[in-house]
């Protein structure tokens, strides 16, 4: 058969970009009984960063059987305690928070990316009604009816409904009609992971400091991972250090409280900014993970708002093939719009504020900071208040645990 006559695979739905958001998404699409294709190249993840799983991206793993495979390669999150160590006149006191407050052995689990990453790949292989094209998207076009998606390999399908999970410069967005608004932060983060002499007792603890937070968050055993928030200068002038000298940095920035540190292989420095979408559907397409939001590393809430987006779609789906209606339906995508514009836009404004009052030299705002930290940290109720926000948000519909798409 040559390439005019090679008939188009049709899909209720295709998932275009393979990071955790994306594969996350595909394996719940599929679960939800939806003929899901996902088009990614399949290559392998090439930094160390790691992320911190709250306890509602743990539950949906659970339910997509992606987080038995990868949950002895994970750190349990019991303590997080934040410290400000900007040596201001006016500084906030120490705010600790324990797990074990909410009734919860733990916030949730820090785990490599790599790993992760490894054990969605292998259920993604295992899932029924999944069909993965290894190839790049190289054209999204949406029409009244369907999107016809052709790849940089030559192949060409159809799907009622585009999942756009592919990153920043989304070709699906970009398809969609949607415009992005982005504002760069004079910020840079610096990742690399150590080994410590000291156990860390599953306590991640944030250091604040006048150019943002550097956090030591717990790995497996005596390690852990660092975010380091520092000016772009200061974060290329710390990734050039020799080994010894970062060490010597780092156990300065952290007060020694994990004893004498060792660096492991690999450190990254990635530009901060703030990114949000005018809509998060459209056109027959949807957006999750980093084509819907992009945040600064602060609280965690990057790849768990991504792993939200990918279970409310499958929610929104789900519904819609059961009742028998179009996913990519006008209806069903302002399911989707609504699911999802509180959550990420409240998240969003709540880690700019927090980063901004962190930065800032207004002494008003300086006060107003360690008034909000001292109350947090002296009001039992307002504190676990803060921890149960911080994990998911109390207004969703429908919390992890109740999704549709997990008894399926």
């Amino acid at each position: 058969m040559n390439e005019s006559t090679k008939p188009v695979a049709i899909f209720d739905v295709a998932v275009v970009g393979g990071g955790p958001a994306g594969l996350a998404a595909a394996i719940a699409l599929s679960r939800a009984g939806a003929r899901t294709a996902l088009i990614a190249r399949r290559v392998g993840y090439g930094d160390n960063r790691t992320t911190a799983l709250l306890g509602g991206s743990v539950d949906l793993l659970r339910q997509l059987d992606v987080w038995p495979r990868c949950e002895a390669d994970a750190a349990a999150l019991r303590v997080m305690r934040l410290v400000d160590d900007t040596r201001r006149l006016i500084r906030a006191p120490e705010v600790r928070f324990s797990s074990d407050e909410i009734g919860l052995d733990a916030f949730g689990y820090n785990i490599e990316n790599r790993t992760l990453m490894a054990a969605m790949e292998a259920r993604a292989v295992e899932a029924e009604n999944l069909t993965r094209i290894d190839g790049e998207a190289e054209h999204v076009t949406p029409d009244d009816t369907v999107v016809t998606i052709a790849t940089r390999q030559g192949e060409t399908l159809t799907a009622r409904l585009a999942i756009g999970a592919d990153g920043r410069q989304s070709l699906c967005r970009k398809a969609a009609g949607i415009g992005v608004t982005r504002r760069a932060l004079d910020q840079a983060a610096l990742t690399f992971n150590v080994a410590h002499s000291r156990p860390h007792k599953n306590i991640s603890t944030e250091f604040h400091t006048p150019h943002g937070p550097c956090v030591f968050v717990p790995l497996p055993g005596d390690r852990s991972s660092v975010v380091w928030v520092a000016s772009p200068k200061e974060a290329a002038r710390l990734a050039a250090l020799t080994d010894d000298e970062l060490v010597e940095a780092a156990e300065r920035q952290s007060h020694s409280i994990l004893g004498r540190l060792q660096v492991g292989q690999g450190r990254s420095v990635f530009p901060l900014g703030i990114e949000q979408p005018a809509r998060f559907a459209s056109n027959r397409i949807v957006l999750v993970g980093e084509a819907a939001h992009v945040l600064p590393p602060i609280g965690a809430q990057g790849l768990n708002l991504g792993l939200r987006d990918a279970a409310d779609i499958a929610d929104v789906v789900r519904d819609a093939l059961s009742s028998g209606k179009d996913p990519g339906a006008s209806q069903t995508l302002a399911r989707f719009e609504t699911a999802r514009r509180s959550d990420v836009l409240s998240r969003s404004f709540a880690i700019d504020m927090a980063n901004r009052s962190l930065l800032s030299d207004f002494l008003p705002i300086q006060t107003a900071r360690a008034l909000g930290l001292h109350l947090i940290s002296k009001v039992g109720p307002l504190r676990r208040l803060a921890m149960r926000e911080g994990l998911s948000p109390s207004w969703r519909q429908r919390p992890y645990g109740e999704t549709g798409f997990g008894s399926a």
